[in-house]
């Protein structure tokens, strides 16, 4: 018999596994395809200057591994500039998210992607309604956004 052995606990939880890697790999590769997009793109290129890209990607980077493993090193304010962009509405809330879970989907782990999911779509409802909120819009009918999927464009084609 082992008298004294101890084991120790294995945490598997998918922010167990998360690294920092990860989180850089979604965040670039979910701006590259955001920079281009049909929808959200416009608002991105108007709101971050192309010299700017990579103090935002870094910025991003640390909001999201604040987020999921707790790292504290984001300490900005993100709603103020969403509020200042007027153009942003419903159908970017809902491109952004499905383009994150496009993202997440094809880059991370099943239960990593869902935990990604789970949160981006909590920060993306938050948002959503703060920016109805501030625009003095009556929250009482306001419905949920619909899930939709993002599928890449084809040669040619637009989503």
């Amino acid at each position: 018999m082992l008298s004294g052995l101890r084991t120790a606990a294995v945490n598997t939880s998918p922010a167990a596994r998360m690294d920092e890697a990860m989180i850089r790999a979604v965040v670039s590769r979910f701006y590259a395809l955001a920079r281009v997009d049909d929808i959200i793109g416009p608002v991105f290129r108007n709101a971050v200057a192309d010299e700017q890209w990579q103090a935002h990607l870094d910025t991003i980077t640390d909001f999201w591994s604040s987020m999921l493993l707790g790292s504290g090193r984001y300490h900005g304010r993100p709603m103020p500039k969403h509020l200042a962009l007027t153009e942003l509405g419903d159908v970017h809330f809902q491109r952004w998210l499905a383009l994150f879970r496009f993202t997440v989907t094809e880059l991370c782990p099943p239960d990593i992607a869902a935990l990604f999911i789970e949160r981006s779509e909590r920060v993306g409802n938050s948002f959503r309604l703060n920016v109805h909120m501030h625009r003095g819009q009556n929250l009482v009918h306001l419905k949920p956004l619909e899930r939709k999927d993002y599928r890449p464009p084809h040669a040619g084609g637009t989503n």
